[in-house]
C-alpha cells in the first residue's frame, strides 16, 4: 500500500481526529530526510481534493469534516451550483456564499440548510482548490478612467477590471483574451490585463473565432506534432502486407457526406449460399501510425475528439492522417481493422471475425447517390454505379432487417429533425433546413451500431481492459414526471421496479404522425441520462444492448483509438497479465478525458449552430412563420419553426392575462381567462428581435388556438396550479444529448 493510501485509510478511521503535518509525519514514522517529499505529498493531497486543512492547519478526509469537494457551475444571476460525485446531489451555492469562486473552479463546500423540498443542499464555497480560468474572453468596453472585460461565458457574472496600462490597444467593442491578475473576492471583481486582441466582435470570423477560444479549442497541432505526421510514409510497408489478410479484391464502398474529408469506415456486403448475409464494417487502422505515447498520441488523447463547426473542422489528427494516409479514399491500399459478421433473416449475428486487413475501397459514395439509386430509383445514378447496385439492394434489406430487431428488443429510435445550416464564403447563413435522415443514412447506422455492439461482446467475454460506451438508466424521478404528462394525454406507461426501453419505445410508436410526437420525444430526452464512455460494461439504456462500444471512427474518437490499439494487442497476443494490469489505467483515464472532452466538443458546437441561427433570422424581423410549442417555462414558451429554428415568447408578451406555469403539465394557464398555452400547440408568430450577443430569438405570437381549462382541457380541473419556485428551467435542446439515439452522425 502507498503512503498516500495509508495516510487516507487512517484519516477515515472511525477513531480520527484532524492532526497537523509535524504530528501526522509523527505518525508515519517521516524521517528528517523524508519530511520535505511528506510536505509535498500532503500539499498534492490537498490540491487534488483527496484531503482538507482546516484553519488551525489540522488535515482530515473532506467527508469527516462536513466538506464537499467538487466544481462550480455559476449562473449570470451571480449564484451557482457545486457539481459533485454522481451520488451527491448538486449544491446550492447563493451569490453572497461564492467568495470569489468563478465559474470552472475546483472548490470545498461546507453545507449548510437543505433547500428545495430537501432535494437541495445550500453551500458556501470556503475553499479554491483549483482554478479553471487563468484567462477569460470577453468583449472589451473602455471609460474615461478604466476598463472592462464582459465575458463571453455567461455564467461567469462579473466583468473583469481593467487598468488602462494593461488594455494592450484594445478598444470598446474588441474580442480580446484577459489574463487574470487579481481573483475576486467579495465585493471586489477580478481585475486583468489584456493579452491579446482577436478583432472587433463584427468583423468576418471573429463570431465563430470567439467560440473556439471561449471553449480553449486547440487551433492548430504543436510544431513537434505536425513534424511527427510529415515524417510518416506514404506508403504502405510491405510488411504489413505479408501480415495482414488481403481484402483488395472485395467490393466495399464509403457512404459518407458530400463535404467529409476524414472517411474512416467502409462496408462491404455479400449473399451467402445458406441465405445469410455476410457484412464486412472495415475501419481505418489509425492505430498503426498512432502509436501509443508517441507525440499524436499525446496530442490525441488531450484534444479526444474532432469537433465539428459548420464551416470548419477541428480535428483530432493532423490533416496528414485525417485526410490522407488514414482515410479510405477509394482506389487506393488503406491499412484497417475489419469485423466480418454472418446474419441471419431475423438479424442475429450467427458468427463474426476480426482480424486487420489491406483494403482498397471500390467508391467513394455519398448519401445523395446511395438514396438517389434505391428511394429515387434515378436511372442515371443506377447506370453510373450499375455494379454496385445489387450491393447497395442487399444493403437496403438488411438494414430493414437489423432495424426491426432493434426495435423489436426495446431501443428507443428518436427521430428528431437536426439542422442543416449553409453558409456563403462570407460566412453568413443563408440557408438552415432539417437534415434528411435517408436511406443512405440508416443503411450506415445500422451497420455501425451493429459492429459496435459485436466488437463490445466479444471482448467482453475475452475480459481483457476495453473502454465500453454506457447509458445507465433514466431518473425514476423524471420518469414519473413524463409518465404524468403522458397519461394525461391519454397514453398508459406501466413499469416495475425496473423500467424498460421497450416501455418507453411503445409510447413513441403510439404517438408516430400524431400533433404531440415532438413534444413527447422531447420529454422522454429529456428524462434520459446522457451516454458516456466506461471501463465497465454496464449496457447501453436507449439502444437496449447489453453490450456497446465506440470502434468505427478512430480518426475522430480517441475511445475508438483506444480500442483498437487493445483488439491488435489481443489478436497478436500480446495481452499477457503485466500489459493487462497496466492498461487498466489508461483505460479508465481515456474514458473520463474522452467523456470530458465529448461534452465540451457538443456545447460549443451547439454554440456555434445556436449563433449562425441567430445570424439567419436577425434578418427575417417582423416575418412570420408557422411553428410548434416545444417546451413551456416559468418565463414562457418555446416555438419551433419548420427550420428546426427556436425561439422564445416570454411571458411579459402574453399580455392579455397574468399567466402561471403549472410545472406537472408544461403549461401557462392564464388566472383570469383560464386560456392555457402547452406543449405542441401549433402556433402563428412573427419574428420579434434577436440578441446576436446571446444568440436569442424572440418571437411574439400572432395567434394560436388555446386550450381552454376545465373540461374542455386535457388537463384534470382538480389540479392545483402552483408558481415554481424554480427561477427558470434549462430549455434542454434536443441535439446531443444521448448521441447514438438522436444522432446517427455520431454512430460514425
Amino acid at each position: 500500500m502507498s503512503l498516500r493510501e495509508s495516510i487516507l485509510d487512517f484519516m477515515k478511521e472511525q477513531a480520527y481526529k484532524p492532526l497537523n503535518r509535524q504530528e501526522l509525519s509523527d505518525v508515519f514514522g517521516v524521517s528528517k530526510a523524508e519530511y520535505k517529499s511528506f510536505k509535498k505529498l500532503l500539499n498534492e493531497m490537498e490540491k487534488n481534493g483527496d484531503i482538507v486543512k482546516n484553519r488551525t492547519f489540522h488535515y482530515g478526509v473532506p467527508e469527516r469534516m462536513g466538506l464537499i469537494i467538487g466544481k462550480l457551475q455559476g449562473n449570470a444571476k451571480g449564484f451557482g451550483f457545486v457539481i459533485c460525485e454522481e451520488d451527491i446531489p448538486d449544491i446550492f451555492i447563493p451569490a453572497n456564499a461564492m467568495n470569489g469562486a468563478l465559474n470552472g473552479d475546483k472548490v470545498v463546500v461546507k453545507t449548510s440548510k437543505k433547500v428545495r423540498n430537501d432535494k437541495k443542499v445550500e453551500g458556501e464555497i470556503i475553499r479554491i482548490l483549483e482554478r479553471a480560468n487563468k484567462t477569460i474572453i470577453g468583449v472589451y468596453e473602455d471609460s474615461r478612467n478604466f476598463g472592462f472585460v464582459v465575458p463571453e461565458e455567461n455564467r461567469i457574472s462579473q466583468d473583469i477590471f481593467i487598468p488602462k496600462s494593461m488594455r494592450n490597444g484594445a478598444k470598446s467593442g474588441d474580442v480580446v483574451i484577459v489574463e487574470i491578475t487579481e481573483w475576486p473576492e467579495k465585493r471586489r471583481n477580478p481585475e486583468g490585463k489584456i493579452i491579446e486582441v482577436l478583432g472587433n466582435k463584427r468583423e468576418k470570423g471573429i463570431d465563430i473565432l470567439t467560440i473556439i477560444k471561449k471553449f480553449k479549442l486547440p487551433e492548430s497541432f504543436p510544431e513537434k506534432v505536425e513534424m511527427f505526421a510529415a515524417a510518416i510514409p506514404n506508403e504502405i510497408p510491405a510488411e504489413e502486407y505479408e501480415r495482414r489478410e488481403d481484402l483488395r479484391n472485395i467490393r466495399m464502398v464509403t457512404i459518407d457526406g458530400e463535404d467529409a474529408k476524414d472517411l474512416d469506415d467502409a462496408v462491404s456486403i455479400e449473399r451467402l449460399p445458406n441465405g445469410n448475409f455476410k457484412l464486412g464494417v472495415h475501419i481505418a487502422d489509425v492505430s498503426n501510425y498512432v502509436r501509443e505515447n508517441n507525440p499524436l498520441d499525446k496530442e490525441a488523447l488531450k484534444r479526444a475528439t474532432s469537433v465539428y463547426l459548420i464551416d470548419r473542422v477541428i480535428p483530432m489528427l493532423p490533416k496528414k492522417l485525417s485526410n490522407g494516409i488514414c482515410s479510405l479514399n477509394p482506389k487506393v491500399d488503406r491499412l484497417a481493422l475489419s469485423c466480418f459478421m454472418q446474419i441471419d433473416h431475423e438479424g442475429k449475428v450467427v458468427d463474426h471475425r476480426i482480424l486487420e486487413s489491406v483494403i482498397k475501397t471500390s467508391e467513394r459514395m455519398t448519401y445523395t447517390d446511395v438514396t438517389k439509386i434505391l428511394r429515387d430509383k434515378d436511372e442515371e445514378t443506377i447506370k453510373k454505379y450499375e455494379y454496385l447496385y445489387e450491393d447497395f439492394k442487399a444493403m437496403e434489406e438488411l438494414q430493414n432487417i437489423l432495424f426491426n430487431k432493434r426495435i423489436k428488443r426495446g431501443a428507443i429510435d428518436f427521430d428528431f429533425e437536426e439542422s442543416k445550416i449553409i453558409l456563403n464564403e462570407m460566412g453568413k447563413p443563408v440557408e438552415i433546413k432539417p437534415y434528411e435522415r435517408a436511406i443512405a443514412n440508416r443503411i450506415i447506422e445500422e451497420f455501425m451500431l451493429v459492429c459496435n455492439e459485436t466488437i463490445a461482446e466479444h471482448f467482453f467475454w475475452a475480459n481483457v481492459p476495453f473502454v465500453y460506451r454506457i447509458h445507465e438508466d433514466p431518473d425514476n424521478e423524471k420518469l414519473e414526471k413524463f409518465n404524468d404528462f403522458v397519461h394525461n394525454l391519454g397514453y398508459i406507461v406501466r413499469w416495475g421496479a425496473e423500467v424498460h426501453p421497450k416501455q418507453l419505445q411503445d409510447v413513441l410508436e403510439n404517438i408516430k404522425g400524431k400533433k404531440e410526437e415532438t413534444v413527447v420525444s422531447t420529454l422522454l430526452l429529456r428524462s434520459l441520462k446522457q451516454a458516456r464512455y466506461s471501463p465497465e460494461c454496464s449496457g447501453h439504456f436507449g439502444l437496449a444492448a447489453r453490450y456497446y462500444c465506440h470502434f468505427t471512427s478512430p480518426i475522430r474518437r480517441y475511445p475508438d483509438l483506444m480500442i483498437h490499439r487493445v483488439i491488435k494487442m489481443y489478436l497478436n497476443g500480446e495481452l499477457d497479465d503485466k500489459r493487462s494490469k497496466k492498461l487498466i489505467g489508461t483505460v479508465d483515464y481515456a474514458a473520463i478525458q474522452s467523456s470530458e472532452m465529448e461534452r465540451v466538443a457538443q456545447e460549443a458546437e451547439r454554440e456555434v449552430d445556436d449563433l449562425k441561427k441567430a445570424e439567419y433570422m436577425s434578418e427575417r424581423i417582423g416575418e412570420e412563420f408557422d411553428g410548434i410549442v416545444s417546451s413551456v417555462t416559468s418565463f414562457g414558451m418555446f416555438v419551433e419553426l419548420p427550420n428546426t429554428i427556436e425561439g422564445l415568447v416570454h411571458i411579459s408578451a402574453l399580455t392579455d392575462d397574468y399567466y402561471v406555469y403549472d410545472e406537472k403539465y408544461l403549461s401557462l394557464i392564464g388566472e383570469r381567462t383560464k386560456k392555457i398555452y402547452k406543449l405542441g400547440d401549433e402556433v402563428k408568430i412573427i419574428v420579434d428581435r434577436v440578441d446576436l450577443d446571446s444568440h436569442e430569438i424572440y418571437f411574439q405570437l400572432t395567434s394560436i388556438k388555446p386550450h381552454l381549462s376545465s373540461e374542455e382541457a386535457e388537463v384534470p380541473p382538480e389540479v392545483e396550479i402552483e408558481e415554481s419556485g424554480v427561477e427558470a428551467i434549462h430549455h434542454v435542446r434536443k441535439k446531443g444529448l444521448t448521441s447514438e439515439v438522436t444522432s446517427p452522425e455520431h454512430l460514425k
